[in-house]
């Protein structure tokens, strides 16, 4: 199952019908959620790890607590650390009504990294993930409204929903196994009911069409000197008028002149490289061995992306990239399409095949199954 299917239901059906247009409910198995960041996994960050600000905030009654209220400081080595969370003082305000945020969860919580990743690659756009544990019938914020799209699942106890649309408020009571999606600017606000809430809040920041044109044309822009106005265009202003016709024929032309394809390769560049690398396993990966039976699997979320460049292909690999000979190009079209497979299932000769996949290890498209 996709990470999108999890989510919505039919992938398809919601990029088509869906996108940014209305409120979406969808139904699943609640282990499939839960089992992303379940109640223990929230205790355990909070109370026996090291977290630090900004990954915690807390908040009641709609504001912030300033981080002194919950935080401590401590040195390792000498070296001084600030803004550690105070368990015990995190928990008397949670005893006392406060809500406890997890913030940007993709970064160190392996479940959310996998499904931020591999949203991220099905949608084409930066994905976050942040949790709100809430107690018996608190609310966190007041009625507000989010700058990006947004899915939201409960993985343990209930909240109850006011959610705000064109009709007016509708209420919608979350439970495990039920994920919502909220269009950019919906107004809501949640409750928890009569037990501790925990909910995952994946935010999605959209990439625009405005954003793509601008980065575009940024280099046309880019071109047009900085040099002063002409001085005396008050009392004449036909004489501002005429070089600014010539700036712009100039710049639209450079416009019309501008590659579309190679603008897009530029675009998927900029996003993958914008992505830190996933490398889960990656130590088993360096101290291991590939032989022509190896079984091996494609790293979850991790991009694989074919660029011919006549006798060779660029691999787009995230934060690096890199370049083989054009004939090795089906064995990649191979990999990319299969979530598992061993040297010997590629289509090249045995040799070329074992380079290939040590070198796909090394750069950390493949993982090397134990």
């Amino acid at each position: 199952m996709s990470a999108l299917d999890l989510l919505s239901g039919d992938a398809q059906t919601f990029l088509t019908k869906v996108w940014a247009s209305q409120v979406h409910l969808h139904r699943t198995e609640p282990a499939d959620l839960v089992d992303l960041l379940s109640l223990e996994a929230a205790d355990e960050l909070l109370t026996s790890t090291a977290i630090r600000t900004p990954a915690i905030r807390i908040a009641k009654d709609g504001s912030v607590l300033p981080q002194s209220a919950y935080t401590r400081s401590a040195t390792i080595a000498g070296q001084s650390l600030t803004g550690l969370v105070d368990a015990r003082k995190a928990l008397d305000l949670f005893a006392d009504g406060a809500t406890i945020v997890f913030q940007g969860l993709r970064r160190y919580w392996a479940p959310l990294t996998e499904l931020i990743s591999e949203l991220e690659l099905e949608l084409g756009h930066p994905c976050q993930a942040n949790a709100y544990l809430t107690p018996p019938g608190a609310q966190g914020f007041a009625v507000h409204s989010d700058s990006h799209d947004v899915f939201v699942f409960q993985t343990a106890g209930s909240k109850l929903w006011e959610v705000h649309g064109d009709d007016g408020p509708e209420e919608v009571l979350l439970e495990p196994g039920l994920s919502m999606y909220l269009p950019t600017g919906t107004p809501h606000a949640a409750r928890a009911q009569e037990t501790v809430s925990l909910h995952v809040t994946i935010g999605i920041n959209q990439l625009t069409w405005r954003g793509l044109v601008e980065r575009t044309v940024a280099p046309a822009l880019r071109a047009v000197t900085d040099e002063h106005l002409p001085a005396g265009y008050l009392d004449d202003p036909a004489l501002l008028a005429d070089q600014l016709a010539d700036r712009l024929e100039a710049l639209a032309g450079a416009v019309r002149r501008t590659d579309p394809t190679a603008a897009v390769e530029r675009e998927v560049r900029r996003f993958l490289t914008s992505r830190p690398p996933r490398l889960a396993g990656g130590l088993h990966d360096v101290l291991g061995t590939v032989e022509a039976d190896t079984r091996l699997r494609r790293r979850p979320g991790h991009p694989c992306v074919l660029l011919d460049r006549g006798e060779q292909v660029e691999v787009l690999l995230g934060d690096r990239s890199m370049t083989v000979p054009a004939w090795t190009r089906p064995a990649l079209d191979e990999v990319r399409v299969r979530a598992d497979l061993t040297p010997a299932d590629l289509p090249l000769d045995p040799q070329s095949n074992l380079v290939l996949c040590r070198r796909l290890v090394r750069e950390g498209l493949l993982a090397i199954v134990s």
